[in-house]
């Protein structure tokens, strides 16, 4: 039975969900075929479960709040010539229950069983709650 597997990565930079999805715009953020990507320098030993269905989940201040598909790890090399490696995700962004979530470096895996689940259908386009109280709702387990 082949298995799935998730990443989960900070936001560095980003306030909201918004904040994510206009730096996704840049075309900075975009390879040639138009697609959002995240440039990591170590590529993934679990390849074949990140691209077995897997998503990317954002941590934006503090708590997980969306998500994004997985299409592909492309290989990039950079200027200096090292090789790194492009997270290719779709562009829609999937809003997740909030989840507190203390800083890390880099990416992490995120087994399917411990990744929140999404927003129910027609709470996507609900306003954000501010970040304080959205962080203080995790904390007792309301989102």
């Amino acid at each position: 039975m082949d298995k799935s597997i998730n990443l989960i990565k900070l936001s560095v930079g980003t306030e909201t969900v918004e904040d994510l999805a206009a730096w996704q715009t840049d075309p900075r953020a975009r390879g040639q075929d138009g697609l959002p990507r995240h440039i990591t320098r170590m590529w993934p030993k679990r390849e074949t479960e990140i691209l077995n269905g897997g998503s990317i989940f954002w941590v934006i201040k503090g708590l997980v709040q969306c998500r994004q598909r997985i299409l592909r790890l492309d290989e990039v090399v950079g200027e200096d010539g090292i090789r790194r490696c492009a997270i290719v995700v779709e562009p829609r962004l999937y809003r997740t229950q909030s989840v507190l979530k203390r800083p890390f470096q880099g990416w992490r895996y995120l087994p399917l069983q411990d990744s929140p689940p999404d927003l129910p259908e027609g709470r996507e386009d609900e306003d954000e709650l501010p970040v304080d109280l959205n962080r203080a709702l995790a904390e007792i387990g309301v989102l």
